[in-house]
């Protein structure tokens, strides 16, 4: 079936049935789960998948609807049903569609020797890796290990002129270990994720970094409260810079729900903290030609040496706003209308290893592990419960847990005063490890 032309055929459809203006977003896709467990192959899902999301504008009002039934009434009912549902909503001068804005190439975006690796290959990396990471003496257990791997294409089409179609891939392997010592019990989980087969990381690498997180955090001690510097390790950067993005989201500034709101041009952070969102990265994993609307994509910096340099939109935002799409309209399958999302997130890195940011700690927390609500987007607060390692003259003493930090966006943001090089920009939201100067830390 050629879906490029049935998604323009049924923007015509859709427009000859009643629809003012229409847009078309159309989804096939393949997915592959292999779990193990125990060196036991527990599952092995294979799927292909297909359908259509519909959205009509009618005097001004948007309906939805969506199938994955690809027969001819079938998506005539949907496209009826999206007009019906218009009719009986609400009109907003902002239900607006994108006009053709051109095409960002984007290289590496799919890979075909995915598929055509064996099975038996794929059960075996799975098997593998688990066995890899039980060869470690500090784990007694394993929690599974997996292979899985995703191709598809993406077909959007408007009544704007938008005619727009990309292929993907994507593939992963990983596993998860747990380490037992008397009553302590500590799971680690570590994965490889790539657009490429290829560039998938080593599964001994795999194997012994899950080792080692379910084994590193053993024994832990407690320390008192105090103020004390605190070490973001890379892993953990998104739990504080989480909420600046989502503090960017135009949405939450329309909705006067963001700490930055009135912040543009403004300087509210170090001048260390430079975040760019780029979605044209080569075998990025947020990558794409084009948003879930057809807006190309681009490289845009969001914070510039701690000074706010721009919000995200998609296009009905946009309009509100009285702005332009930024391309970040994020979309969750052809069964929803678009959100607002960023596509590869990564902070500039510094001068700085890890292991210089700890030998100039004289005393502090390096930071492996928060739970909780992280940095609140619309307070600018916040707060959560931690664990890592308590350094000690420079160095790493022992692990801690149980501890919780707080503070605000303000303090926190321009505390950070050693920046890393540590990043790994293979993460959609990469960061290198950074210090903030002093964070209140409850303990004992």
């Amino acid at each position: 079936m050629n879906y490029k032309e049935l998604a323009e055929t049924l923007v015509e459809r859709s427009l000859r049935l009643g629809a003012d203006s229409a847009e078309v977003y159309l989804q096939t896709g393949r997915n592959l789960s292999i779990r193990i467990r125990n060196s036991d192959i527990e599952t092995i899902q294979e799927a292909a998948t297909a359908g259509v999301g519909i959205r009509v504008i009618v005097d001004g009002k948007t309906g939805f609807s969506h199938s994955n039934d690809m027969s001819r009434s079938a998506l005539d009912d949907s496209i009826s049903r999206a007009i019906a549902f218009a009719r009986l909503t609400t009109p907003d001068e902002s239900n607006v569609l994108p006009s053709d804005a051109g095409y960002t190439e984007v290289e590496g975006l799919y890979d075909p020797e995915i598929a055509r690796v064996s099975m038996d290959r794929k059960i075996e990396m799975a098997l593998k890796v688990e066995e890899l990471a039980m060869q470690d003496p500090k784990i007694t257990h394993s929690s599974g290990s997996s292979f899985g791997e995703r191709e598809g294409e993406i077909f959007i089409a408007n009544s704007k002129g938008i005619s727009k179609t990309y292929r993907s891939s994507f593939c992963s392997v990983g596993v998860g270990v747990v380490a037992e010592k008397g009553d302590q019990r500590r799971t680690g989980w570590e994965s490889s994720a790539r657009r490429f087969f290829g560039d998938l990381e080593s599964l001994e690498d795999i194997a012994s970094g899950a080792a080692q997180k379910a084994w590193e955090l053993l024994d832990p001690q407690m320390v008192r409260t105090q103020r004390t510097p605190v070490i973001f390790d890379s892993s953990v950067a998104s739990s504080l810079l989480g909420g600046v993005i989502s503090a960017v989201s135009g949405e939450r500034v329309l909705q006067g729900a963001s700490f930055l709101q009135n912040s543009m041009d403004q300087q509210f952070a170090t001048s260390l903290l430079t975040i760019t969102d780029d979605g044209t990265i080569a075998k990025g994993t947020g990558s794409s030609p084009f948003d879930g609307e057809g807006v190309p994509t681009r490289k845009r910096v969001l914070v510039e040496n701690g000074v706010l340099r721009g919000f995200l939109y998609n296009t009905q935002i946009a309009a509100r706003a009285g702005a332009e799409s930024t391309g970040n309209a994020s979309r969750g399958g052809y069964t929803r209308l678009p959100g607002i999302g960023t596509h590869n997130i990564y902070l500039a890195s510094g001068i700085h290893s890890q292991e210089d940011i700890i030998s100039a700690t004289d005393r502090g927390l390096l930071l492996k592990s928060v739970t909780g609500y992280g940095l609140n987007p619309v307070t600018g607060n916040f707060s959560g419960g931690v664990s890592g390692f308590w350094i000690e003259k420079g160095k790493i003493a022992f692990p801690v847990e149980g501890l919780t930090a707080a503070g605000s966006a303000e303090q926190i943001l321009n505390g950070i005063d050693m920046m890393g090089n540590d990043i790994d920009m293979n993460r959609s939201f990469a960061s290198p490890s950074f210090r903030i100067a002093e964070m209140q830390i409850g303990g004992s």
